[in-house]
């Protein structure tokens, strides 16, 4: 008898999830130089790390036989400096990722709901359902959460309702008037989740931090992974009110922030010149991908984010055919998008290449 039939069996049916392609996994399988792919897949900082953030790498280095600090000091003092909280509001993660997963560890059971947007981030879903609770999605109209429909879904067994704001893969966002609506009718038994990883790069970004200061029962998540270049380093953060962050830290592993993310993420927080220049180019990047696609008639979402859905008609046909040609975009189909591919915004010489193949791939 196979070891699956002692398995969980909810776990056996989960489909994992399932990242971007990696560019050195596309050039093995293709001959490919790897200097050759464009990978515009999974929202990357196309301008690198902050540069002050590899300073501080460098000089970490030496002490990496030492355990990090399991309480991340310095870090989430500065991060509580920085948004004017205090040390008990937040709790660091190896990734934001790992901030969900913490989240499930501890409202999550097989008699609770998580509720999310139809077209949100696939890992809620699959926390959900690794976690045994029921996961209920709300229909999200021209691809912008439905807050109102969200506070109606909510019952007396929800324990988490998910908000991603900017969302991915759609890039939308909700205004501050409606989050404010759905928390006055969030109940004492749920925690609202703000999912912000995409935040600084919104030009006008709602104040989520505001309930997390009024002691509601909330959890922001953000990360280092985008703007600031430091996605592979795994560091993020959630912060959170007090009685909110005092159980996730229960749940959190003791060295769960190694001491090199800890460094760089300390580090980068004062390289704003990188995190300015990465707006720029991300913002430029934007407007010559709008301008492509209006111009060839191709429908899109307008993004607030660092990337931007496009429909093509046969979103696998699209990837296969753009990957064959060493440009690595991200088909849709898991999001119940199977027309779509969403493209990570480059630099400017990878965003004219990836429109290049994209147009031999539509022709084709």
């Amino acid at each position: 008898m196979s070891i699956q039939n002692f398995a969980n069996q909810f776990v056996c049916d989960l489909v994992a999830y399932e990242p971007g392609k990696p560019i050195e996994e596309t050039a093995r399988e293709l001959g490919l130089d790897p200097a050759s792919i464009v990978k515009l897949a999974s929202n990357e900082n196309p301008l690198g790390p902050a540069p002050l953030a590899i300073e501080a790498m460098k000089n970490e280095a030496a002490g990496v036989h030492i355990y990090p600090d399991g309480g991340g000091y310095k870090l989430r003092t500065a991060l509580a400096e920085k948004y004017d909280l205090g040390l008990e509001n937040v709790v660091l993660g190896n990734g934001s990722n790992e901030i969900i997963e913490l989240l499930c560890h501890c409202f999550l059971n097989e008699g609770a709901e998580l509720i999310a947007a139809e077209h949100a981030f696939v890992v809620y879903k699959l926390m959900a359902t690794l976690f045994g609770a029921k996961y209920v999605e709300v229909a999200d109209p021209d691809f912008i959460h439905d807050v109102d429909g969200m506070a109606d879904a909510i019952t007396e067994h929800t324990r988490l309702v998910f908000i991603a704001n900017p969302n991915n893969p759609t890039g939308t966002m909700v205004g501050e008037e409606a989050l404010d609506r759905f928390m006055d009718r969030l109940p004492d038994h749920v925690v609202a989740v703000f999912d912000e990883a995409y935040y600084e790069f919104l030009e006008d970004a709602p104040d989520t931090l505001k309930y997390v200061r009024e002691g509601r029962n909330v959890c922001v998540l953000r990360t280092f992974s985008k703007a600031y270049g430091l996605a592979g380093l795994r560091i993020g953060y959630g912060l959170a009110s007090p009685q909110v962050s005092a159980i996730l830290q229960k749940a959190r592993q003791p060295f769960n922030a190694n001491s090199m993310a800890q460094a760089a993420a300390l580090a980068a927080i004062s390289d704003q010149g990188h995190v300015a220049k990465t707006l720029q180019t991300n913002s430029d990047g934007l407007a010559f991908y709008e301008k492509a696609f209006t111009e060839r008639g191709m429908e899109y979402v307008p993004s607030v984010a660092n990337f931007i859905l496009v429909k093509v008609g046969d979103g696998d046909a699209v990837f296969k055919a753009m990957l064959e040609k060493g440009v690595i975009v991200r088909a849709m189909r898991g999001y119940k998008l199977p027309d779509w591919v969403r493209i990570s915004v480059g630099t400017p010489s990878e965003n004219t290449r990836c429109i290049e193949v994209l147009d031999e791939a539509l022709g084709a």
